[in-house]
């Protein structure tokens, strides 16, 4: 096929997601706004623009993250470096992210007119643009949007290495989550922590999806039939993972935005709602279709029926993106329930005054945390499954130590302590201890990395890249390298606290759930981080002896143990989050910040206790190691010296033996 086939299919798949939009918009009365007389109107621009810029920019940033996706993991890699192809997709990423960076900038300028009710000509006429971008949250997220897609298409211009274009890849997946995760009917939601979480994990799984089967067929259809096998299969997979959570992280939105599973049908939201679970329901039968039929003909160099099927998926998922619009710009059917500014900060009501029983009872679920453990937790399990079926052996005691790490995380992130840890500062203080002292010593004992290296199998093609391949380039890069320096490690766990706690972040990171989130995931990492320097069994770049392991940990802890002691002496932390709480039992602010400053000071002496034992056992295994290779050499010196000794005797005797036969010729 040629390019102007690919062309013509993609021009069919933005006509078929505007005029999803447009269809969808009329029906949920997305654009049909009333003008009440004597208020402000944005006007018919701004009802129309604003919803058509935010059709570009859902479509530019997948056609980005998926030109990205090509070029890092899709297309098989050249002996050096990028291959011609895939250097092909990265130029188009520089284009396709100066125009999400423009689309951007639109939509931002439309969001300002639509939230001031001004025209679009006055929001640009005078100063509101810039006055209100850095107050109005949707201004501020989406001028993140524009900076970071900005920077994307900048430097896609110059990047020539793998490692650069999965660098440019992470900066765009972190570019998509400001404005529909901040900005959209998510944030606004009474349980926001869920609708926060299942939209990050929404955008996650449907943008590589979406984006990279359209690029994907885009290289069928311009020159590509003849090298498709390879790019199609590793997308299958991907897709998978995609499907699985676009549709489990959808079901949590709505569920979490419906009350009441009658509104499915009863209002404008609940029936758009159907209509992308209906497009969700037959892009699966399509996948499935790919899976069974499409691929086996690829592999036997007979792309056409892919290419046909796939132009058609790539239609109905632009369609189904407009429809999405539409659904963000039609509001869900609103609660009956009082006001309660409380639930609005929290997501939930102020529970009972705090005690032991609570902390065991009253469970939340946080959607976050219950991923992230069910994927680590399955991907380990897998990984010695596949040993055992191999008829490799796995110490159980890693298995042990890994299910008690990720065990502890579900205890302090689900249970009361979750539920209480925003409210007072002390029960804040234990999760953090535990999420950064305790619960990565259990990781890093479990071996994760190693039991990847042996479970994981080496690409197929000698000098791709797969998993694995992708794993050791990881550990052997500068970045991993400059990370596990011991002296760059402790420097990120100690001084991390300070300055999260007594700068303005602490309070920031509490009041936006994906701040929390964020904060609870920097603690896992720091302390992982420093736990593999100490008594990590993976392999590392940088191996101390363990006596200077010893004198590192005996370095760090007393910081910690003045971490604890400034807090225990501080006046205030954080005070116009937790009295906006209105929190009307316990202890005072003061006296819960002090009791956090005492947790954290004595709660160092159980991973320091923990870790030296860690250390000692570590050191008394490897000298027996040691002991035993030495032992084995000392074998098998003396087993060849005997040996050699034999033979030069054995050559000795023959000589003797030939000079006695040379004297008895010479006599006769």
């Amino acid at each position: 096929m040629s390019t102007k086939t690919a062309v013509r299919a993609a021009v069919i798949a933005m006509v078929a997601a505007l005029a999803a939009f447009v269809v969808a918009a009329l029906a949920g009365g997305a654009v049909s706004e009333k003008v009440v007389p004597g208020v402000g109107d944005s006007g018919l621009l701004t009802r129309w623009g604003l919803p058509i810029s935010q059709v570009a920019l859902e479509l530019t940033s997948m056609l980005t993250v998926g030109a990205l996706m090509m070029a890092a993991f899709l297309l098989p890699a050249g002996k050096e470096g990028l291959g011609p192809d895939a250097r092909r997709y990265v130029r188009g990423a520089s284009w396709l992210a100066a125009c999400w960076a423009v689309a951007a900038a639109a939509t931002m300028v439309f969001t300002v007119s639509d939230i001031l009710a001004e025209p679009v000509g006055t929001v640009l006429a005078g100063n509101e643009l810039s006055s209100y971008v850095g107050q109005l949250p949707e201004g501020t997220a989406l001028m993140l949007v524009v900076l970071m897609s900005v920077v994307v298409a900048l430097l896609a211009r110059t990047t020539v290495s793998h490692g650069g274009v999965v660098g440019l890849l992470v900066l765009a997946f972190i570019a998509l989550l400001p404005e529909p995760v901040t900005t959209g009917h998510s944030a606004a939601s009474p349980n926001h922590s869920v609708a926060i979480t299942s939209m990050a994990l929404h955008i996650a799984g449907i943008v590589p999806w979406v984006g990279g089967l359209a690029l994907l067929a885009w290289f069928a259809m311009t020159g590509g039939e003849a090298a498709l096998a390879v790019p199609a299969e590793r997308f299958s997979r991907a897709a998978l993972v995609c499907y699985v959570m676009v549709g489990a992280s959808g079901f949590a939105n709505v569920v979490v935005r419906l009350a009441d599973p009658e509104q499915l049908f009863t209002s404008d939201y609940g029936r758009l709602v159907l209509v992308k679970v209906a497009a969700f329901a037959f892009l699966g039968w399509l996948g499935w279709t790919h899976r069974t039929r499409t691929l086996p003909a690829v592999a036997v160099r007979k792309p056409r029926a892919f290419i046909r099927l796939a132009a058609v998926e790539v239609a109905i998922m632009a369609g189904t993106v407009g429809v999405a619009v539409a659904l963000s710009r039609t509001p869900p059917p609103a609660e009956s329930t009082t006001e309660d500014p409380v639930k609005s900060l929290l997501g939930y009501s102020m529970p009972p005054p705090l005690t032991t029983g609570r902390l065991f009872t009253l469970w939340r679920f946080d959607l976050y945390f219950a991923v992230l453990v069910a994927v680590l937790g399955g991907l380990y399990v897998a990984g010695v499954l596949r040993l055992r079926r191999r008829g490799d052996r796995w110490p159980v005691g890693r298995t042990v130590a890994w299910m008690i790490g990720l065990l502890t995380i579900v205890v302090v992130t689900m249970s009361g302590v979750a539920t209480y840890s925003p409210i007072l500062f002390s029960v804040h203080m234990a999760q953090h201890m535990v999420l950064s002292m305790l619960t990565p010593i259990f990781l890093v004992l479990g071996a994760p990395i190693t039991l990847a290296l042996r479970a994981l199998k080496p690409a197929e093609v000698r000098g791709d890249r797969g998993p694995r391949e992708w794993l050791m380039i990881i550990l052997h890069s500068r970045v991993i390298k400059v990370l596990t320096h011991p002296a760059v490690a402790t420097v990120i766990f100690v001084a991390s606290t300070y300055v999260l706690y007594f700068t303005p972040l602490f309070e920031a990171a509490m009041r936006a759930h994906l701040g929390h989130i964020a904060m609870l995931t920097h603690f896992l990492l720091a302390g992982g981080l420093f736990y593999w320097v100490l008594i990590g069994v993976d392999p590392a770049p940088h191996k101390l002896p363990y006596i200077a392991r010893i004198l590192v940990l005996f370095v760090t802890m007393p910081f910690h143990a003045f971490f604890g002691i400034s807090l225990m002496n501080s006046s205030g932390l954080a005070e116009s989050w937790y009295q906006s709480l209105g929190r009307s039992w316990g202890p005072s602010i003061v006296s819960d910040l002090h009791t956090g400053g005492s947790i954290a000071w004595a709660f160092g002496e159980i991973p320091t206790f923990i870790v030296l034992i860690a250390i000692v056992f570590q050191w008394f295994a490897e000298d027996q190691r040691l002991s035993q290779r030495l032992d084995r050499q000392a074998d098998r010196a003396q087993s060849q010296g005997a040996g050699a000794g034999q033979e030069t005797d054995e050559l000795s005797d023959y000589n003797a033996y030939l000079a006695r036969l040379a004297r008895r010729g010479e006599k006769s």
